[in-house]
């Protein structure tokens, strides 16, 4: 396992190193979108076969066209203000180059070059203080010859804006603390923990053309052996006044967070039309029958309360899992996503999981990134998560996913564990005032005193597993069976909530 993910993240970051400058196209990642009739492709160079480098067609369709890449590391103006670049042409005619940015913290902007190069590579400078640039931009852009309607292929390499590579998807936050997990290990599903969401909120159905309905059914959800099953099943049923041809079932957590690390593990269904999913919604939702609708938190449509799909599998091909972002900028057929391919997800469990913290969202697979939400413009369109999100674990059958295989009877989502960690040990000064643990460390007994009335205890070893917890006022806890090590020690009090480091000896 190791050395798979060892595999993974050299893989992962061959390919997103590519997306930021420099780039020298070595890559097949390397590639430009186009518009207007444009082509891109990647070619040897015309002066050296072995340096591969970018063709930049431009036909006679249009008198604008161009080319652009998304960059996972946006170009920073305040850094480094000039973008250079090796430009080739096969005629001796003069040619105008723009480079543009876009998608950045201030209006968008662009400097251009006239040069003629004749068979010869031409070193060009783009000095955006000449147009007073600053800020971040995730997006260059580059036209040729604008306004005009002769066709031309053109070569440039190695665009450079100064910076030096480095792993898009390095977590700024480093999260420890679990805060809320289940384990499954209780004989039942923990309906103190998790909510059926069972009312079908388009008209007795679910969006996006699903064709089952979720029930609170313990044939569709229930808890067995320390894991948690959602099954799909080919199963008539009537609920909310309309008959459909499969149930499944759709847990909401009664837990709801600002920022942390999300890991889940599981093994996916299998099956044609199967859409498991491992996703957030915003709190504040106004979702007929979601949990917190009920409690009274609904104030907003989606998009506005904000979507993390953490996984879902079923969209793309067989073991090809994807992430999403869904905002009021990009919902629905949202571009801000990206698909990683495993190997037998029905067969193997591997840990889905997301590191939110205010600046970024990045998505692992097994501990290792793939794609890192970071919109360089931070406000209600892109980014409505400096509110709550709550988790929602679900299979749909349909609709996205194609059509169910005829001869489909059940599949399930296993999910072995859910933990949610942040860093609650910055409360131990406000803790320390009001709670005194002594021992620590400790090897028999942790002793508890103070003035502060507590709810709920529970006692989790590093690696998340509860193996203590308590719902009443109690003045000790007996560690003396515990292997030695350390643990986390979560403190729920009538006024808030904090972890703390125990070691026991």
């Amino acid at each position: 396992m190791k050395r798979l993910a060892t595999l993974l993240f050299l893989l992962i970051n061959t390919i997103y190193f590519a997306q930021q400058t420099p780039i020298d196209f070595s890559d097949s990642s390397h590639q430009f979108n186009v518009w207007g009739g444009s082509n891109f492709t990647i070619v040897p160079s015309p002066t050296d076969a072995s340096n591969p480098t970018g063709e930049f067609f431009r036909s006679g369709v249009a008198t604008e066209q161009g080319h652009y890449i998304d960059l996972s590391q946006p170009i920073n103006l305040d850094v480094e203000d000039e973008i250079t670049l090796r430009f080739y042409a096969f005629d001796p005619n003069s040619h105008t180059i723009v480079v543009k940015l876009e998608n950045g913290t201030n209006p968008n902007v662009e400097v251009q070059q006239t040069t003629t190069s004749n068979n010869t590579w031409i070193d060009l400078t783009f000095d955006f203080a000449t147009v007073a640039g600053t800020g971040s931009y995730s997006r260059l852009v580059i036209r040729i010859d604008d306004g005009s309607t002769t066709p031309g292929a053109f070569r440039i390499d190695d665009i450079n804006d100064g910076s030096v590579a480095t792993d898009p998807h390095a977590l700024d936050v480093i999260y420890t603390d679990l805060v809320w997990s289940d384990e499954f290990d209780s004989a039942s599903l923990d309906l103190s923990k998790w909510h059926h969401q069972t009312f079908g909120p388009n008209n007795g159905q679910w969006f996006n053309n699903e064709v089952q309905h979720y029930t609170d059914s313990p044939t569709n959800s229930y808890v067995n052996n320390g894991n948690l099953s959602i099954v799909a099943k080919r199963e008539t049923t009537t609920q909310n006044g309309v008959t459909l041809d499969f149930t499944s079932a759709r847990l909401n957590s009664k837990f709801a967070f600002t920022y942390g690390r999300v890991d889940v593990r599981a093994k996916l269904p299998f099956g044609n039309g199967t859409w498991p999913a491992i996703w957030t919604l915003g709190k504040n939702i106004n979702e007929t029958g979601a949990y917190w609708q009920t409690q009274g938190f609904g104030t907003v449509s989606w998009p506005a309360c904000g979507e993390i799909d953490i996984m879902e599998h079923g969209l793309h091909s067989d073991n090809e899992i994807n992430a999403a972002i869904h905002t009021p900028s990009s919902f629905g057929n949202t571009v801000n996503k990206q698909t990683l391919q495993l190997t037998d997800v029905a067969n193997n469990f591997h840990v889905y999981s997301i590191n939110w913290s205010p600046n970024q969202i990045t998505f692992l697979v097994d501990g290792v990134g793939y794609y890192t939400y970071n919109p360089a413009v931070k406000d209600a369109s892109t980014w409505p998560f400096d509110l709550e999100q709550y988790l929602i674990l679900n299979v749909a059958l349909g609709g996205f996913a194609g059509n169910v295989d005829a001869s489909f009877t059940q599949s399930a989502m296993e999910i072995d564990y859910v933990r949610v960690y942040q860093n609650n040990l910055s409360n131990n000064e406000e803790l320390e005032k009001k709670i005194k643990i002594y021992p620590n460390p400790a090897n028999e007994t942790i002793s508890i005193s103070g003035l502060e009335t507590i709810k709920y205890l529970e006692l989790y070893t590093i690696q998340g597993k509860r193996v203590f917890e308590s719902i009443s006022q109690i003045e000790t806890i007996d560690v003396s069976d515990l292997s030695k090590g350390l643990y986390i020690l979560k403190i729920e009090t009538l006024s808030t909530t904090v972890s703390k480091k125990i070691i026991v000896e």
